[in-house]
């Protein structure tokens, strides 16, 4: 009897989680058009640390299990409602994959605890943030587009930039909320806030959470500038205690 409600519970999560995440993908296909698909996701493995979930890519040395795409390949990342919803009523527990760069936002990512550094900083200076995507092991910052001539240049002017930097831009992607990967849950450590909002303290999107997204209208979120946040991200990744060298993923 244990075990016949054990299942039951288990199935009802599953349905809450598939149905967040459709609800997610949707919003962000849809509403804001940020193109998305599914990524691999995750399954039972035996990892060498004997920990966690393996890739469902099953690639034994795969670095980002669940993280990113496999089938369908990054090309295949739309904003259309109908393959959005065939996707994620076909698989309602793939992690939601953002296809970056072009008119969708880009990211700059480094490991959680340069990040959180960074956003005390940032914050410290009166920086109006946009969206940032937490995983375990790495925060992403989401940002205006931008070219890769524009980020050779900004990167070309520093003396020094940490290898744990990672630059999600043209041709990149990154996992968004409410995604299970294998390094644990995706969350949001700022969640978006509407373009039109005049400061960061504004309410953000109906039943945008923590946690995932939520469809509530038009209003795309608000993106800052790569440039005015690039400083603060490498000296905190500089001032790590590997000194930013460790790509951690």
């Amino acid at each position: 009897m244990r075990e016949i409600l054990g299942r039951r519970r288990r199935l009802r999560l599953r349905r809450k989680e598939g149905a967040a995440r459709l609800e997610a993908a949707l919003t962000f296909a849809t509403a804001w058009q940020w193109p998305v698909l599914p990524g691999a996701g995750t399954a039972p493995a035996a990892l060498r640390d004997g920990r966690g979930l393996g890739c469902a890519c099953r690639d034994p040395d795969c670095a980002v299990p669940g993280a990113h795409p496999f089938d369908p390949v990054l090309l295949a990342a739309t904003t259309d409602e109908r393959m959005v919803r065939w996707w994620w009523t076909d698989r309602p527990t793939a992690p939601v994959i953002l296809a970056t760069g072009g008119r969708a936002p880009c990211a700059v990512s480094l490991p959680a605890l340069a990040g959180a550094r960074a956003l005390v900083a940032l914050d410290r200076m009166g920086m109006r943030l946009g969206p940032v995507v937490a995983t375990p092991t790495r925060w992403s910052l989401l940002v205006a587009p931008y070219t890769l001539e524009r980020l050779g240049e900004l990167l070309y002017s520093k003396d020094w930039v940490p290898s744990s930097l990672r630059f999600h831009g043209e041709g990149g992607y990154l996992v968004l909320p409410p995604s299970e990967i294998g390094s644990g849950q995706v969350r949001w450590e700022r969640p978006p806030v509407p373009l039109a909002a005049p400061a960061p303290s504004t309410p953000v999107l109906r039943r945008i959470t923590k946690g995932g997204g939520g469809r509530a209208g038009a209003a795309a979120p608000w993106l800052p500038d790569v440039e005015a946040v690039l400083d603060a991200l490498v000296e905190a990744s500089t001032s790590a205690p590997d000194g930013g060298s460790r790509l951690a993923y």
